[in-house]
């Protein structure tokens, strides 16, 4: 791939990072459908050999990127949630009860009926596991439409009063995942599945390579399924209290990086959260979302957040462009050319019945009244069922396990994910502004939050 042509799409990238989000607000259209579009029309282009982007064969190259786009998406959502977790609370643990149901059981349900129904159409049973596992979780990346905005805080302490800036606007009221709880369920479920998928990807991979689930099962369930969590979790907790005890109360000023406005710790953070975590055997994405989370407990209306948040969700939006428009060039230079009918279902299927029955059940099997913080009404609940996009962590799952087993159907499973994210992206991206939009206006005629 010629060095200048990827000078020009960094560019170009760069460039539609810092205009699209203003021109697009009025509109239900999503930077992501247009970065996608943009890529496939540049795909058309007579382009050098090079530029193929052949998934199978720049497998490493796609892994390592989207690791990383993944990991800075998790910081951002870790620092952006305002609603607090005190594990110790049982007021906190019920208000965040849609996020438990969406994945002790939206989640699981969503991986089991695309491999059964994948097994069903003919797909080796491991792969169809890997598709499941790899479809399942929720994107933190393209779901900016349907997530909180970022952390509400005010500079001085005290919630709700106004900035030193005079823009009291962002800082007037209670937070604004306090209010919505459609988009807190989908950020915090898109924060913590993205790790949570991971046992179920090598479970697949195990069942391609090692065989029947009898020689492996046990150590997968006590070790990948529940071991790895908790050490992930830990790791993250250790990290944020450690860094933000530094950060906010250092005995020494030149330490004290909130003082000084310093965002770049949260890069640090979730680089060293990371590669502690993995080392020490752990999930690092639920490591990095777990950090983020613990900085942002501390002092959580000092305007620091802000700054790290701002900085971590340029560079989030930066990748995140680039990858679309190198996805949409691969679409139309091959990477669909495996696809049958059988992806077609199988992604059809997900967006509109499978997605939206697993999230409706798990949120309606003995509801939480709506107007308690975690309750949702009917509509709202149709609208968190219903939003489960599915975007860059997909093509992470797939490229890091066919990285650990060659599997006969990669290319197939490439075709069958890349048209997913292509259906997710135009028809969640399409409806994400109006839904909300409506939610929104109902909860401001009610005057009180919560039920719509």
């Amino acid at each position: 791939m010629s060095i200048n042509l990827i000078y020009l799409i960094a560019g170009l990238a760069m460039f539609l990072a810092a205009v699209l989000p203003a021109v697009l607000d009025r509109y239900a259209v999503s930077a992501a459908m247009v970065l996608l579009l943009l890529g496939m029309a540049i795909g058309l282009l007579p382009l050098p050999e090079g530029m193929r982007l052949d998934p199978v064969v720049i497998r490493p190259q796609v892994e390592r990127v989207t690791e990383f786009t993944i990991l800075v998406a998790l910081m951002g959502v870790g620092l952006a949630i305002d609603r607090s977790f005190d594990w110790r609370s049982r007021a906190a643990w019920a208000a965040w009860s849609p996020t438990w149901r969406l994945l002790a059981v939206a989640m699981p349900l969503t991986i089991a009926s695309v491999a059964l129904l994948g097994w069903g159409l003919g797909v080796a049973p491991a792969a169809a596991l890997l598709l499941g596992a790899a479809l399942a979780p929720t994107d933190p990346v393209l779901a900016s439409d349907v997530q909180v905005e970022g952390p509400r805080v005010d500079g001085t302490g005290h919630a709700g009063e106004a900035d030193d800036d005079g823009d009291d606007g962002e800082a007037l009221g209670e937070p604004v995942d306090e209010q919505d709880d459609v988009r807190f369920a989908l950020t915090s479920e898109a924060g913590l599945n993205d790790g949570l998928a991971f046992p179920f990807v090598t479970a697949a991979v195990l069942l391609a390579s090692a065989g029947s689930f009898s020689s492996w099962g046990l150590h997968w369930l006590a070790w990948d399924l529940v071991g790895k969590v908790v050490v992930g979790v830990l790791v993250g907790v250790a990290v944020g209290w450690g860094l933000a005890t530094v950060a906010f109360r250092s005995p020494r000023r030149s330490l004290r990086l909130a003082e000084q406005g310093e965002p770049l710790l949260a890069l640090a953070a979730l680089v060293m959260t990371y590669g502690l975590s993995q080392l020490v055997g752990g999930y690092g994405f639920l490591s990095v979302f777990a950090c983020g989370m613990t900085l942002r407990a501390a002092e959580r209306n000092h305007r620091y957040h802000r700054s790290m948040h701002e900085v971590v969700q340029r560079l989030e939006r930066l990748l995140t462009l680039v990858i679309l428009l190198m996805l949409g060039m691969a679409m139309t230079k091959g990477v669909l050319g495996e696809l049958d009918w059988r992806g077609v279902v199988i992604a059809v299927s997900l967006v509109f019945v499978v997605r939206p029955l697993s999230g409706w059940a798990s949120l309606r099997l003995r509801a939480r009244p709506a107007d308690l913080p975690g309750g949702l009404g009917r509509r709202e609940t149709l609208a968190t069922a219903f939003f489960g996009v599915r975007g860059i962590g997909s093509l992470y799952y797939l490229a890091f396990a066919a990285g650990e087993h060659a599997f006969a159907d990669e290319r197939w499973l490439w075709s069958t994910v890349a048209f997913t994210i292509l259906l997710s992206v135009m028809v969640h991206g399409t409806l994400a502004t109006p839904v909300m939009r409506y939610l929104e206006r109902r909860r401001e005629r009610a005057g009180v939050a919560g039920p719509a």
